[in-house]
């Protein structure tokens, strides 16, 4: 009975028009519309390469520091690379910059950097911002330098290592100049942002799912639901049969969501797919239950129903950044609780801590809530099940 329950409620979903197109065809609808009006904004916000000088003098040469950073930072191998840099006189770098072919140049003076511009912009303020890390990182290396060099004297060593110092020196700048590579196009992902929430949208419309099945089983919705009621059948047998052919339904819908946005889109979820997969389960599964509570908690007809499920899910996308990617900040900082409770920032948030984070911490916690959150829903449809009587039908 139950795969016979199943098949017939499996059918009966893919039949209701309506409910295909909000599972199926809207998230991908709304997801080209993404893509078309996010991505030309995520390009503009890349940093371009910026066009420098250097004062290629005597200091300059003698600033081991200075040369390797922005040899580093301006390597034409490097596709990330910050700076295209002139290595000139100042006399020429002053031409470039009254000619608009650089936006600065940089000249050490007794090994202090001066930075010379001639407006004010964003691609100017990083040229300070740049020049003064590696000046900082030089005044460290320096004391560090000298403080090594005063304990080897102290400790009566004079026949010092000053070549492993060089290259402990060479060593830090390395490791400083991975801390201003230019990152910019990683960071400044709006669309992968809107793509997050995309995929929490998709992962709550189930909850449209969720009001058709436990309408069709409710003897007060629907004649089938007559049926149920006064058939020797369990009713857990149909309730659960019924559950899981919408969850597959919505399962199906996802993937076919993700299939759309990877090969069609080239939207890069990375390279966690077990765990993306997973994320998608348990967010499938949470906005699922949404739907069965509605549907068992209301006593109303199924448009309005329907019409509650998606007002919910676009709130909670909206606080969890779909219309604008700092609400969700705004929210964390000012209520914190609301994103707490809210599923579709547990599932964004499940995705940010793939994204940025190193240990999946943060991201089995967002898994936990989603599943404490959908073992609550259960629980509240199940208890309201059971208090249910019908005088008449």
């Amino acid at each position: 009975m139950f795969i016979h329950n199943f098949k017939y409620a499996f059918k009966t979903l893919f039949r209701n028009k309506m409910l295909i197109f909000w599972t199926f065809a809207f998230p991908i609808i709304l997801g080209t519309f993404f893509n078309m009006a996010f991505s030309n904004i995520e390009n503009s916000e890349k940093l371009d390469i910026i066009n420098i000088a250097i004062i290629d003098d005597t200091d300059f040469q003698n600033n081991e520091m200075f040369k390797e950073a922005f040899k580093t930072l301006s390597d034409e191998k490097n596709e990330d690379r910050l700076f295209d840099t002139k290595y000139t006189s100042e006399e020429q770098a002053k031409e470039l910059l009254d000619n608009k072919e650089i936006i600065g140049y940089v000249k050490l003076k007794e090994q202090k950097p001066k930075v010379v511009i001639a407006t004010n912009g964003i691609n100017e303020t990083i040229l300070k911002y740049v020049t003064e890390e590696i000046t900082q990182t030089s005044e460290i290396v320096k004391d560090i330098s000298e403080t090594e060099i005063k304990k080897e004297i102290s400790a009566g060593n004079y026949n010092i290592d000053y070549e492993k110092i060089y290259k402990d020196i060479v060593e830090m700048t390395e490791n400083q100049e991975a801390k201003i590579e230019n990152i910019s196009s990683n960071n400044l992902s709006y669309t992968m942002i809107e793509f997050y929430t995309l995929i929490a949208m998709a992962c709550l419309y189930g909850g449209i799912l969720g009001i058709a099945t436990i309408n069709q089983n409710l003897p007060n919705m629907s004649s089938n639901g007559k049926r149920v009621s006064v058939s020797p059948t369990s009713k857990g047998t149909v309730i659960l049969s019924s559950v899981l052919a919408s969850y597959i339904t919505q399962l199906i819908g996802l993937a076919l969501l993700f299939i759309y946005t990877v090969f069609v889109l080239k939207v890069d979820y990375g390279n966690n797919l077990p765990l993306i997969i997973g994320l998608g389960l348990a967010g499938s599964l949470a906005g699922l239950t949404i739907g069965i509570a509605i549907g068992t908690l209301l006593k109303t007809n199924d448009n309005v129903k329907t019409g509650i499920v998606i007002s919910v899910t676009m709130l909670g996308c909206f606080l969890s950044g779909m219309m604008g990617i700092t609400m969700k900040y705004i929210v964390d900082k000012n209520v914190p609780i609301v994103n707490k409770i809210n599923p579709a920032s547990m599932i964004t948030d499940g995705f940010y801590s793939l994204y940025y984070y190193d240990t999946l911490d943060r991201y089995f916690f967002n898994i936990a809530s989603l599943l404490i959150f959908a073992v609550i829903m259960i629980a509240i449809s199940y208890f309201s099940l059971r208090k249910q009587t019908y005088e008449e039908l």
